[in-house]
């Protein structure tokens, strides 16, 4: 097994993980309370408007911008748009170069600067309407778009919206058409968009900052931007613009290439390229210069000289008419190779093969040589099965055993389906990297069953040194067909992904069982849980019983009478009754077993003193029984068998603890009814209670005794859990091992119908007790015997009654139909309504609804409680062996 976590790590972890949720609520709360609309700047102006895009209703966005008039007011307009992220401010210098000729107009684009941040739709398109928005509310009706870097984007739309109102297109260091763009793609660039969108998100959110993140320059605001944006348009766009346009570009710009201007200026004819010595941020470092160059262009327009698509020369016009050559990209090299490399690695984390896809497409179009792109494409696939692989080792195991996984997937299932792995699940990891979407689901349940790291690493190794320059070298030579095909498949991952995970599941659950006797007997006990309706949950059986209670409630038109049942029992025994308090109604009789209360709150070491006080007092030996005053199906019921269990049963408690006589034998559950105002009940139901065991052959482990048994196997996960350090024994011929000594049918006890031994004798000691305890009626005794005979003439010891919620236990006997269970539970229901209706007439009550409520509360409260015994240093129910 693997180690676990001391107790004093795990308090210190739990408590870290309390003050960080706590920071986090507090973080949100602030942010919630304390977040209020950017405020504006020197000269700075806006409109509120409504949003655009998306599928939410419009909502007020505010437009924040500056205005700089111009020393004539028939003076052009002039729309200056930065770029992102940035504000108004990035393109200032710009601005004020302009301002004294032109009018100059500034906005902060929403989602930035001082304009609404949340805003359904971030693209440049969206963008662009909420430009002319602006223009339209300063009845601005032709303006000169200048667009830097993502502003670019910004202005093309504009033309293309309303390309009436645009008198020109001045593009700065602007983002264009989309192959020249990261990597190229589309569905790779938006998966890597959708990367950074993830990541910043999460810091945002998941980062106790009290607000100090939501203004941040590389925020979320940026990341939506750039992932809403499709680029693919504006090749169409561009081709399509018939009016002036000037591409200012620095040949130095490492964030967009210089290549672009080139191909934008080869599919607009008619445009003005100028490529300076520069960077990206031209108009910061040299805004005058810029500024001076577009005047000149803007005074040709105005003037009617600069060129158009009509006016452009025959030799720009055919080769515009030329289709995109990739081959014009220029390959990347140096510093821009190594940026090229690391995304394509990077984007492996989104999709490998849409990575390797593209990785193919680079290299069909001469962008990067096949080895650099096969190798990035490989260590970002290494690097993201690693992390899968270490992040099911180091966070599956913990998500295993907390819920909701632990109530499908075992400690057992996980350790029995590790074993099978390490001997055949190499083959698995092989196979998975041809079955895309299969994966991500393998690779964590390789980790979640720490398979050995080495092993997994060289298999998976080998998979993808196959795998990746396969692929990469298939794309390369089919080029676009590949992409169709991955994009046709990306429609079908998210049901493949979960197939896959359907598929892991089931490997996690039952491993290799079919392959082996021990998996197969443990099928078998799964397939007679699920089919034999004894062992289904209360909600499965119950629903037409609660519809028989509601019919009688309707009948004596109350649904609570029953609870007047038994009027000395609180809510007539239904639900958070007092063990020990019905107990002491039947008095100081010899027939109940002696028990005595340790109240929540007693320390262990006075505990263990009044144990010993109370065993000295009865001249009681070990075993003894332990169990919580409130409870039921025996939950928390433990047999201890010296003072260490005691002592550890203790530590673990947090409530009341009943400390109880053990009494051996045979126990029988014996319904029993008395109408009141007559001196005689009768016996309504007798269950025999019998503890399954198993007798070794001298060659037989205990293990496989218990899966070989007929019934013990229906039980047989709880009794390999409790008999966990004595699997591998091997019991002598002849020796038995009882595999339970508690008369639960939840805890492996098996019922039968006893009502053959049922005697004059018997109910004539059960009346006697009844007739002591008055206001009692109706319920169930779990009696405990040496013999049946002695059961039978009345010899027995009294170790639980229950009240109106017991029930006639005969019903879980194998040969009993669920129709027939049905049937009795519905006759039985019907004895307490009336039983209850007939008290009400002598003067009780029936509980109120409150004081249920009340009851079911301090039940639930007790229930969290109880003490596990598997979590006890020993198997504190370990069986007689005789």
């Amino acid at each position: 097994m693997p180690p676990t976590a001391s107790p004093e790590h795990r308090h210190w972890g739990r408590w870290l993980w309390w003050v960080y949720l706590a920071l986090l609520g507090a973080s949100t709360i602030a942010r919630i309370f304390t977040k209020s609309q950017p405020s504006l700047g020197v000269d700075e102006h806006a409109v509120t408007t409504l949003s655009v895009g998306g599928d939410r209703e419009p909502e007020p966005v505010r437009i924040a911008f500056r205005d700089s008039p111009a020393t004539d007011s028939t003076a052009p307009v002039l729309v200056v748009l930065h770029g992102s992220p940035g504000d108004n401010s990035q393109v200032e210098p710009l601005s004020r170069s302009l301002a004294p000729r032109f009018r100059v107009i500034a906005p902060d684009l929403p989602g930035f600067g001082a304009s609404t941040h949340k805003i359904p739709d971030y693209s440049i398109a969206a963008h662009a309407k909420y430009v002319f928005i602006l223009l339209d509310s300063l009845h601005v009706d032709r303006v000169h778009v200048i667009g830097y870097s993502m502003g670019g984007g910004v202005a093309l739309e504009m033309a293309e919206l309303a390309p009436e109102r645009v008198s020109s297109v001045v593009l700065v260091s602007s983002i264009g058409v989309q192959e020249y763009e990261l990597l190229g793609d589309y569905l790779l660039n938006h998966a890597l968009h959708g990367l950074q969108l993830a990541g910043l998100w999460s810091l945002r959110e998941l980062t106790p900052h009290f607000g100090w993140m939501d203004d941040a320059f590389l925020g979320v605001e940026y990341a939506r931007n750039f992932y809403d944006t499709d680029q693919r348009p504006l090749r169409g766009i561009l081709q399509r613009w018939p009016g002036p346009m000037l591409i200012v570009q620095g040949s130095r710009d490492i964030l967009v290439p210089p290549s672009i201007a080139e191909e934008h200026g080869r599919i607009v004819p008619q445009s003005e390229v100028q490529l300076w010595e520069g960077g990206h941020f031209m108009v910061f470092t040299q805004g005058q210069i810029v500024g001076d160059t577009i005047a000149t262009f803007v005074d040709r327009v105005e003037g009617g000289t600069a060129r158009t698509r009509a006016t452009a020369t025959p030799e720009r016009l055919a080769r515009a008419a030329e289709a995109f050559d990739p081959a014009r990209i220029p390959k990347p090299g140096g510093f821009s190779l190594l940026i090229v490399l690391l995304l394509l690695a990077a984007s492996t984390l989104v999709s490998e093969d849409l990575a390797c896809i593209a990785a193919g497409l680079l290299v069909s179009r001469g962008t990067i040589e096949f080895v650099p792109a096969t190798l990035a494409c490989l260590v970002g696939i290494a690097g993201g099965d690693m992390l899968l692989f270490l992040a099911g080792r180091l966070l599956g195991r913990p998500a295993v055993r907390r819920a909701p996984l632990r109530w499908f997937v075992t400690d057992e299932d996980v350790e029995r389906s590790s074993r099978w792995f390490r001997e055949k699940g190499l083959r698995l990891v092989l196979a998975t990297r041809f079955m895309p979407g299969t994966r991500m689901p393998t690779y964590l349940a390789a980790g979640v069953l720490r398979t050995r790291g080495f092993a997994f690493s060289v298999a998976f190794l080998i998979a993808a040194s196959v795998w990746t320059p396969l692929l990469v070298g298939s794309s390369a030579l089919l080029g676009g067909r590949m992409m169709d095909w991955v994009v046709g498949y990306e429609q079908v991952a998210g049901q493949v992904f979960v197939f896959g995970l359907l598929t892991v599941f089931v490997l996690v659950r039952t491993g290799s069982a079919l392959s082996t006797w021990r998996g197969r007997r443990l099928l078998l006990s799964r397939w007679r849980r699920l089919t034999r309706w004894e062992f289904w949950p209360v909600w499965a059986v119950y629903p037409p019983v609660v519809l028989s209670i509601l019919w009688q409630g309707l009948r004596h038109r109350s649904l609570t009478v029953f609870t007047a049942a038994n009027p000395a029992i609180p809510a007539g025994g239904l639900v958070g009754e007092s063990k020990a308090e019905i107990l002491r109604g039947l008095g100081e009789s010899s027939r109940v077993a002696k028990f005595v209360l340790l109240p929540a709150g007693t320390s262990v070491d006075e505990g263990l003193r009044r144990t010993d006080e109370f065993m000295s007092c009865h001249q009681l030996d070990f075993p003894i029984v332990l169990k919580p005053d409130i409870g039921e199906r025996g939950s928390g019921v433990a047999i201890v068998n010296d003072a260490a269990e005691v002592k550890a049963y203790l530590q673990a408690a947090e409530d009341t603890v009943m400390l109880q006589e053990y009494v051996p034998g045979v126990e029988f559950g014996v319904f029993y009814v008395r109408i009141p105002g007559e001196r005689d009940g009768r016996i309504l139901s007798m269950a025999e209670k019998r503890f399954p065991s198993v007798v070794g052959d001298g060659h037989r482990t205990v293990e496989t005794l218990i899966l070989a048994d007929d019934r013990a196997v229906c039980s047989a996960r709880r009794f390999l859990r409790n008999h966990a350090n004595r699997l591998d024994e091997v019991l002598e011929e002849g020796e038995r091992l009882t595999l339970t000594r508690l008369g639960t049918h939840r805890l492996g006890a098996v019922f039968l119908d006893g009502s053959e031994h049922a005697s004059p004798a018997l109910l004539e000691a059960l009346n006697g007790l009844s007739r002591h305890y008055h206001g009692f009626w109706f319920g169930r005794y779990d009696l405990r015997a040496a013999t049946v005979p002695d059961l039978a003439r009345g010899a027995f010891k009294v170790v639980e009654l229950n009240g109106v919620s017991s029930e006639a236990a005969h019903i879980y006997d194998p040969r009993y139909s669920l129709l027939e269970a049905w049937g009795t539970l519905a006759h039985q229901w019907r004895l307490a309504f009336e039983i209850g209706a007939r008290n009400v007439t002598l003067g009780a009550r029936p509980a109120s609804p409150r004081q249920i409520a009340r009851l079911l509360r301090r039940h639930a409260r007790a229930t969290r409680k109880h003490v596990d015994p598997r979590l006890l240093p020993s198997p504190v129910s370990s069986p007689d062996t005789s």
